[in-house]
């Protein structure tokens, strides 16, 4: 068991989710000033975004297994300090193959730094509602960010928004070094070398359905942004859309802690991606600012209710750690793909083919989520002979 009773070591969590985390609210910013500002086109600007995602998958699945042993305030730490100084660097350049290296790099650092501070919470007395904690705080981060960078972009140009980014990961690192969670060693469990039981199959597919709806919620949240503007609705109007989508986004986390004994948590994973799809078909083909607006603005929150419920099934199965220290990857590995993704269907069919694209692949995260209860008495069975 890892202490996450003090404040200070739940702000510390909650800093570091909203800085490990900044593509689930940055996305549509991020990629349309590149396209925008440093005239990139989508693939390009996709591209990007998901070097960054990807050098957190990477980061994530190296350290996931070891999370037991690792140092958890000294990698966090190290992490976010790291990224802060890509996202600094990347600001003075223009350069694509310079910022592809620094977004890659960025990514690594800030994905070893989240790695621990999911299998952290992962391993707090009640999971699920210390996850639903912080995706509280990404609510308020996001109101803040969506509310503020737009304009900061729009007044003094493309590479505030790479400080701005630096900053984000300069706090977390500072709140990582004071303040980060560290292991119970009167209970011994974080200094356990003792060898663990494989993942159970219904982790597995646990791990895949949030890939899936990692991979939807990216593709379609990079072009959130530039579908709007690109169909006339203005810069007020589409900034209006987000800033209400960060309003919208500090209340799913609470619900789903609100609702953690009341729900059904197969019929949340299993209405979640269904929900998502429908959206984002929404989004990407009214031609009327209102059903996109809408739509929009509660688009991201359907992913956090969702995630955080799949986050409370996936702790219970895995009382270790390693699966959801490894929520980075799942999220990421799927995110990772979605910028190049979506801005390739973009490019080449238009915004409507982000609509098809995901109805298969929410279909996809549907099915992966009905298999995790297919096999429950196995990993039950697991876990009682621990």
């Amino acid at each position: 068991m890892i202490t996450t009773q003090s404040l200070r070591g739940r702000v510390a969590l909650m800093v570091g989710h909203c800085a490990g985390m900044v593509d689930l609210v940055a996305l549509p910013v991020w990629v349309g000033t590149l396209i925008s500002v440093y005239r990139f086109d989508p693939q390009q600007a996709g591209l990007l975004a998901t070097l960054f995602l990807a050098g957190a998958v990477v980061a994530s699945l190296v350290l996931a297994p070891f999370f037991q042993v690792l140092p958890g305030r000294m990698v966090a730490t190290a992490g976010f300090t790291a990224a802060a100084v890509g996202f600094a660097v990347a600001s003075t350049t223009t350069q694509f193959s310079l910022l592809a290296l620094l977004h890659a790099a960025s990514g690594v650092a800030a994905g070893a730094a989240l790695s621990v501070t999911h299998g952290t919470i992962a391993r707090s007395q009640n999971p699920h509602r210390m996850f639903a904690l912080v995706g509280m705080a990404l609510g308020v981060f996001a109101i803040a960010f969506l509310g503020g960078t737009p304009v900061l972009v729009a007044q003094q140009g493309g590479p505030v928004l790479f400080q701005v980014f630096a900053g984000v990961m300069a706090v977390g690192a500072v709140a990582a070094a004071l303040a980060f969670p560290v292991p119970d060693t009167l209970g011994g469990a974080g200094l356990s070398s003792t060898p663990v039981a494989p993942l159970p199959a219904s982790v597995w597919w646990g791990v895949a359905g949030i890939a899936a709806m990692g991979l939807v919620q990216s593709m379609t949240f990079s072009f959130l942004e530039r579908v709007g503007s690109d169909r006339g609705y203005g810069l007020q109007a589409v900034t209006g859309v987000l800033i209400a989508l960060g309003v919208v986004n500090l209340f799913p986390a609470v619900l789903a802690a609100v609702l953690e004994k009341r729900w059904a948590a197969r019929s949340v994973l299993l209405a979640g991606p269904a929900l998502q799809a429908l959206l984002v078909v929404v989004i990407m083909n009214s031609t009327v600012f209102g059903p996109y607006a809408a739509a929009a603005a509660v688009f991201a929150a359907v992913m956090i209710f969702t995630h955080t419920f799949a986050f409370g099934v996936l702790a219970r199965l895995d009382p270790s750690g390693r699966a959801l220290a490894a929520t980075p990857a799942m999220l990421m590995f799927g995110a990772a793909i979605g910028p190049i993704l979506g801005g390739t269907l973009v490019k080449a069919w238009g915004y409507g083919s982000l609509g098809l694209a995901a109805l298969v692949i929410d279909g996809l995260a549907m099915y992966a989520f009905a298999r995790i209860h297919r096999t429950p008495r196995t990993a039950a069975a697991a876990q009682g002979m621990a």
